[in-house]
């Protein structure tokens, strides 16, 4: 998604240029912000999202190259292009070697400023690809990822269903030393036990009944590659061990084989459940959780970082809307607020589905909140400041993430007549989770058959 609506921050301390600059984005139309300095735009890259930053280099105290660098650490996807009206190859140098796009030599034309800014906010698209990010929470995320791209470690992304893990793990992959390879994804839970193993080693010609030909497995498919274990909690504990001897040993052993494959990829578990309580209950083994815990990155939920909500349902409805060959819609105020205001308990899946739902619904060019049917929720959005003990504590009546969760899969259930195929389509999980939440539910009182 083009993040051309986002403003671009020009950072430069000589008034009279500053001043000419802002006209000229002005009079092409772009939205803008100037400050005068390193340490106000440091702060203010703090406050809100850019899809640009174009700095001077000659500033004091904080000169171009230190906020450049600092930059960097803090949003390494932000593209920065320097000013400067001196030729000096070891300043250019050093910025390059920091990680600016480009040099722009004082004085130079509109047309060559914005050129340089459209040909940088159209390669950060092309590198994001459809990644959204305006919320601190989500950009800090990103940050992150972008860090851990750069190693080989295994990654074990956790946060609740529909949040996206996968979007990260993605992101991840295309950062990475890796990234002209292979990207392969097994979703450990939508696969039967009895074929899980052979998926994913894969499997010998006469192995078993059906094994009409060698099949090479997801291990092997993703060699020089990424791999995403998806919902890795759901895998059997015998799987377990036979995974944890994959990780050790890097090496792979089809079903039905005698020669043992090396392997050279990339390990990206994910999981909606708590680890360490699984690995407290007995169903996911513990130093199979150590190996895999190597660089924990925790996803935060979609109500944890408001300030993306309405950009990710503005990329589903230009998404969708061409899907649909209805483009060109838009939000009302009014159903920005009630975007806004909703718990969002399934997180950027549930949002896609009611932008999907609202794409159909909306009889003319705007879509309005009647449109969105948004479920009831049991408690309004909580900031992104609040701490959980605090959102915990507003709830009341011992009510929590948890409960919302149960509450929201078993009416959905209902609104579906009890059939568990609608209701994963409309929930966005696999059948394994779903019988998993039912059967907890069932021990806990809340559910009958």
């Amino acid at each position: 998604m083009s993040e051309h609506n986002l403003p671009v921050l020009i950072v430069e301390d000589d008034p009279s240029l500053r001043e000419a600059i802002c006209d000229t984005l002005e009079l092409a139309g772009r939205t803008h912000v100037a400050v005068d300095g390193g340490e106000a735009a440091l702060k203010i890259l703090g406050e809100q999202a850019f899809s640009i930053v174009v700095s001077d280099v000659r500033m004091m105290p904080m000169d171009g190259i230190s906020l450049l660098k600092e930059i960097r650490h803090r949003l390494p996807l932000l593209p920065v292009v320097l000013m400067t009206a001196y030729a000096d190859v070891d300043k250019a140098v050093d910025a390059m070697r920091a990680g600016a796009c480009d040099f722009l030599l004082k004085p130079f034309e509109p047309g060559a400023l914005l050129g340089y800014i459209d040909k940088y906010e159209v390669a950060a698209d092309q590198e994001t690809e459809g990644v959204v990010a305006n919320d601190p929470a989500s950009r800090d995320l990103f940050a992150m990822a972008q860090r851990v791209a750069a190693t080989d470690a295994t990654v074990l992304l956790t946060g609740e269903s529909g949040v996206g893990k996968e979007v990260v793990a993605r992101f991840i992959h295309r950062h990475s030393a890796r990234a002209a390879g292979p990207f392969v994804a097994i979703n450990c839970a939508a696969i039967p036990d009895s074929l899980l193993e052979a998926t994913l080693f894969g499997y010998e010609k006469g192995a078993f009944t059906g094994a009409q030909q060698m099949q090479a497995g997801k291990f092997e498919q993703a060699q020089n590659g990424s791999l995403l274990l998806d919902e890795v909690t759901e895998m059997p504990m015998g799987l377990q061990a036979k995974l944890l001897r994959v990780l050790q040993e890097r090496e792979v052993e089809r079903v039905g084989g005698k020669k043992p494959v090396p392997l050279d990829i990339r390990i990206i578990a994910t999981s909606n459940r708590d680890m360490a309580e699984a690995v407290a209950q007995g169903v996911f083994r513990e130093d199979l959780y150590y190996r895999l815990n190597v660089f924990p990155v925790a996803i935060p939920a979609l109500r944890e970082r408001p300030q993306d909500i309405l950009p990710i349902a503005r990329h589903f409805l230009q998404v969708h809307g061409v899907r649909f060959a209805r483009t060109g819609l838009q939000f009302s105020a009014a159903a920005e607020h009630s975007l806004q205001g909703h718990a969002w308990p399934g997180n950027v899946r549930e949002l896609e589905n009611v932008i999907q739902r609202a794409l159909i619904m909306a009889p003319g060019g705007v879509i309005d909140p009647a449109h969105l049917n948004l479920l009831p929720t049991l408690r309004p959005a909580p900031r992104a400041a609040e701490s959980a003990c605090v959102v915990e504590e507003k709830l009341g009546d011992n009510i929590n993430m948890k409960d919302l969760e149960r509450e929201h899969i078993l009416r959905t259930l209902a609104e579906v007549g009890g059939s568990r195929k609608l209701a994963i389509e409309r929930l966005g999980i696999s059948e394994r989770t779903l019988r998993y939440k039912l059967q907890q539910y069932r021990e806990e009182g809340f559910f009958q058959d």
